[in-house]
């Protein structure tokens, strides 16, 4: 019973932050600058995220030849850049990935 109850309040907890933003946005004038700005936001996260998985995978910095990440990741950006499509991207980095780990045993 405790799993529901906090998997509920969690959902009900996190529906009213995103409404409270939703309700401030249309009730206030926001300056063009900030909006701007708050468009970037989830990227920014995101990119964070990525980059923490890619250059600390032991939690320690390793921008080394033995991060099997960081190389997989170098051939997604190459793919990525080559390419533009967002599934061969991810199709190649995670296919990479698997290979060095699996053949290279980094």
């Amino acid at each position: 019973m405790n799993i529901w109850l906090v998997m509920i309040l969690g959902g009900l907890l996190t529906y009213l932050i995103r409404l409270s933003f939703i309700w401030l946005f249309e009730r206030f004038d926001v300056p063009p600058l900030l909006r701007r700005a708050l468009r970037f936001a989830p990227i920014a996260v995101l990119t964070v995220f990525v980059f923490q998985e890619l250059l600390m995978p032991t939690g320690k910095l390793d921008v080394s030849l033995a991060n099997s990440r960081l190389l997989a990741g170098l051939l997604a950006c190459v793919v990525a850049w080559r390419t533009r499509n967002t599934l061969i991207t991810i199709l190649s980095g995670m296919g990479a990935l698997f290979l060095i780990q699996t053949f290279l045993h980094f």
